[in-house]
């Protein structure tokens, strides 16, 4: 973010405190989750209102750029139906195409967000959106396996899981079975099909400011690369980005290379 002009810094700041604040009552598990539900539905009505041109309630923080960037309604609502998923129940071993919703609603939603904001025509801009957001949340569960399981999610997908002969039950035994990287390997193809298609977008060069979406698909990618060659077989470890390389990777984007 801190790569973009100021105006724009500013919306994706406001993006971010959005998806953060969401996203935290969907995992922090403070209260019940009929309370939790509320608060989400406090997030649409107050965005109800903001749209309406009357009191924006909690999302004060995005009138202004909502305005200037005319970023959609349906989009703020998508991520917050995402959200909803987590609350409604923990999300264990999801069937693809309801790990695929999901996908397109806490990650792709933000994308078609973040690329009017990026100055990006809409329809290079939502195929990006589409593909790297799904690259970089599969990414994320693909990293993150032992983190969920602590708070009773697996996303990885039936499919994967029943493909490698793994019965599904008890969590604990379904990520701690060797095989599991059969599944991990599996999500890791898909992500890297996602990651390759964004790029193709990102190199035809589409107008607008296109640094930072570079910069997210070079550095999780290379996580990506990474998390395959150590697999997912337990124990497993949790891979980090390189700061070093992060920091070369944005001197050569910055650069045109």
């Amino acid at each position: 973010m801190k790569v973009l002009p100021r105006p724009e810094r500013h919306a994706m700041y406001a993006l971010y405190d959005f998806c953060r604040i969401v996203d935290d009552i969907a995992d922090d598990q403070q209260g019940d989750r009929p309370a939790r539900a509320a608060q989400l539905d406090r997030w649409r009505a107050d965005l109800d209102s903001l749209y309406a041109g009357g009191d924006p309630g909690v999302a004060a923080m995005l009138v202004e750029h909502v305005r200037r960037f005319g970023l959609r309604r349906e989009d703020f609502e998508a991520v917050i139906d995402g959200m909803a998923m987590d609350v409604e129940h923990d999300m264990r071993w999801p069937a693809a195409d309801t790990l695929d919703l999901y996908c397109d609603r806490v990650a792709s939603a933000v994308g078609r967000l973040s690329i009017k904001i990026f100055g990006m025509e809409e329809r290079a801009g939502f195929e990006l959106a589409h593909h790297l957001g799904r690259a970089l949340q599969l990414t994320n569960i693909l990293r993150d396996i032992d983190e969920d399981a602590a708070i009773g999610r697996v996303y990885l997908p039936l499919e994967a899981i029943e493909a490698q002969g793994i019965a599904v039950g008890d969590i604990a035994t379904v990520i701690g079975d060797p095989r599991i990287d059969g599944a991990g390997q599996m999500l890791a193809r898909q992500a890297q099909e996602h990651f390759l298609t964004a790029q193709a977008i990102l190199k035809a060069r589409p107008k607008g400011h296109l640094i930072a979406p570079k910069l997210m698909a070079a550095a999780y990618s290379e996580l990506l690369r990474r998390m395959r060659l150590a697999g997912w077989a337990p124990p497993r470890e949790r891979i980090r980005h390189n700061r070093l390389a992060l920091a070369w990777t944005l001197v050569k984007l910055r650069l045109g290379r």
